[in-house]
């Protein structure tokens, strides 16, 4: 199945959304989904970081990466444990240039803050139905069930669509 790149982004942060993850995180990880998925890397990845909410990398990887610009510092270790495909997936998807440097059983983060992250130059990306229908159905429990208490609450279009 091919999804456009603003697609991709908006179902992944919805799903993390539904998982339990916080706006902030969740927006981060549409962000780095586009990219994961962009690479071709596996999507079992991003899978296994849904699962792991309200805990997981979902929620610390954005933190990770606001230390490193906050304590001053150009290299940051890693707990091993953090799975090296998402992590490269999110500091691609940071707006400033990250590289990451395998350091035995860590990784270092080097920032260069003055130039910008480049996107990924395409259109169109491919994700299996199987993650697809995932992250739908995550993305289906933010949403309000269809009622009149619902309606009555604000939900919906109301009586201002009425064409």
């Amino acid at each position: 199945m091919k999804l456009s790149v603003n697609e991709v982004i908006g179902l992944a942060a919805r799903a993390a959304r539904g998982a339990g993850a916080p706006p902030a995180q969740a927006a981060a990880f549409g962000r780095a989904a586009m990219f994961h998925l962009a690479a071709e890397r596996a999507e079992g990845t991003l899978t296994a970081a849904l699962e792991a909410l309200p805990r997981g990398p979902i929620l610390t990887l954005p933190l990770v990466f606001i230390r490193v610009l906050t304590e001053e510092c150009s290299d940051t270790p890693l707990p091993p444990d953090v799975a090296t495909e998402l992590m490269q997936s999110y500091a691609e998807a940071q707006t400033f240039l990250t590289t990451l440097h395998p350091e035995g059983p860590q990784l270092q983060i080097t920032v260069d803050r003055k130039s910008a992250s480049p996107g990924p130059a395409i259109s169109r990306i491919t994700m299996s139905e199987d993650l697809f229908t995932l992250l739908n159905h995550l993305a289906a429990r933010i949403l309000v069930p269809e009622s009149e208490a619902s309606r009555i609450g604000g939900a919906g279009a109301g009586l201002t669509d009425n064409d």
